[in-house]
Formats: structure tokens, C-alpha cells, sequence
């Protein structure tokens, strides 16, 4: 991945932190895409340039097509263009059951993750389609196709983003662009800290690898996409939980 730009969402922590860790120690340069935790995204970009890598941080709300521009602008200015797409930002959502739910939590669960995926597609694949290159990947969960109780907006939101990529996959591979999905399975990051430990336990007692994913564990699926090893595949959705659930 030598001089390739890549942009990941979402990047300050967990499983964004860790992939931004790998792609820079591979070569690329790292621009950490984050919300809200500045001192998240700076003191990661210190730790990766500290280890020899590059890597800026710059703040955009992957919903807004204003500051996202501005982000793809500061991007090109800076290092020519935009060779990887990590969809990663993570969007908040109501964790009841759909009979304790109304249509606008349903909703803005659906909206938040679609038009973030929508708005950085939009904003990248000109630039990947006039060099002919370009690698998306977009973190689904495996909540898309296997249900689990309260995760109704959660689960149908990223089963709406899985197909969305496959339309990306298709509409943008003549252009030289592959589109793939990763679904990992439960992950150890803050966004899941509402998980007990007796589930935790549960998690890993069913896995046949034997523990809960950590970030590296989805990151180094991430790598494998964002490669020249699957440069002929596309459209491609594997789910990343240790072979909790096997497809």
C-alpha cells in the first residue's frame, strides 16, 4: 500500500483506530476522519507517526456533504487524492424492541448510516474513477442477516448498507473501484461497552476461535479488501466472528 491515501471514517477509536494503525504500518497515508474526539484522532496520528507512518486528522460529520467536501478538499491539497474509502463511522441508535419503538428512532438509525455511507461514496469515487483505482470497504455488522433482541434499527440500517455496496460494486467496477462488506460479529470497543461480561463470556464460549474480536481481529479483514491481493473481487460481503456464525 506504499504512497496509497487512504480515508478512514470513524477513525479515532476502535475498530477505525486499529485500521488506520495497520494501513499506516503498510504504507499508506492515513487521514483519521473523526466527529467529536479530537484528542482521540490527534494522539493517534502521534502514535503512528511516531512509529514512522503518515497520517493527519481532520473532523467531518460523514453526514454533512459540506464538511465532507471540505475534508476531500484538504485531502487532495494535501496528498494528491483518495486511493481507499473505510466506511466506518459509527451512528447511534435506540437499542429497545420495535413495540417500545417509534418510527423516527427507527428512522433516524436508517438515515444516519445510509446517508453517511452515501455522501463519502459520492464524495470519493470521482476521484477514484479518474485514476482508475479506488477500494471502498463499508463495516456492516452481522445483525444484517441474523436477528438479536432491541438491535431492529441497528441490524436493518447495516442490512441496507450491504445491499447499497453491492450497488457500488456494480455501478463503480467498470471505473476500476471495488466495493466489499465487513460484518464483524460482537467487537470489544467502546460502542459495545454496554455488553456485560456474562455475555462477553457467552460470545466466547460459542466462538470456535475462542474469544471476542478485538479491533485488529476486523482491521486486518479491512486490510485484506483494501489490497491489491482482492483487486478482482468485489460486491463481496464475509463476516468477521471467529466463526461464531459461518456462511
Amino acid at each position: 500500500m506504499h504512497n496509497k491515501v487512504a480515508l478512514v471514517t470513524g477513525g479515532g477509536r476502535g475498530i477505525g483506530a486499529a485500521t488506520c494503525t495497520l494501513l499506516a504500518a503498510r504504507g499508506a497515508q492515513v487521514v483519521v476522519n473523526y466527529a467529536r474526539d479530537e484528542s482521540a484522532a490527534n494522539r493517534l496520528v502521534g502514535e503512528i507517526t511516531q512509529a514512522g507512518g503518515r497520517a493527519m486528522a481532520i473532523q467531518a460529520d460523514v453526514r454533512d456533504e459540506t464538511q465532507v467536501a471540505q475534508m476531500i478538499e484538504s485531502v487532495v491539497q494535501k496528498w494528491g487524492t483518495i486511493d481507499i474509502l473505510v466506511s466506518n463511522a459509527n451512528m447511534s441508535f435506540a437499542l429497545k424492541p420495535l413495540e417500545e419503538m417509534a418510527w423516527s428512532e427507527f428512522a433516524q438509525k436508517l438515515n444516519d448510516e445510509m446517508k453517511a455511507a452515501f455522501v463519502m461514496t459520492k464524495a470519493v469515487t470521482p476521484l477514484m474513477a479518474k485514476q482508475a483505482y479506488g477500494r471502498i470497504v463499508y463495516i456492516a455488522s452481522g445483525l444484517a442477516k441474523r436477528a438479536a433482541p432491541r438491535m431492529s434499527a441497528h441490524g436493518s440500517a447495516k442490512a441496507a448498507l450491504v445491499t447499497f455496496a453491492r450497488y457500488v460494486a456494480q455501478e463503480y467496477g467498470p471505473k476500476g473501484i471495488t466495493a466489499n462488506i465487513i460484518s464483524p460479529g460482537l467487537v470489544r470497543t467502546d460502542a459495545t461497552s454496554f455488553q456485560s461480561d456474562d455475555q462477553l463470556a457467552r460470545v466466547a464460549a460459542m466462538t470456535p476461535l475462542g474469544h471476542v474480536a478485538t479491533p485488529e481481529d476486523v482491521a486486518h479483514a479491512v486490510g485484506m479488501y483494501c489490497s491489491d491481493d482482492t483487486r478482482f473481487v468485489t460486491g463481496v460481503y464475509i463476516p468477521v466472528n471467529g466463526g461464531a456464525s459461518m456462511e
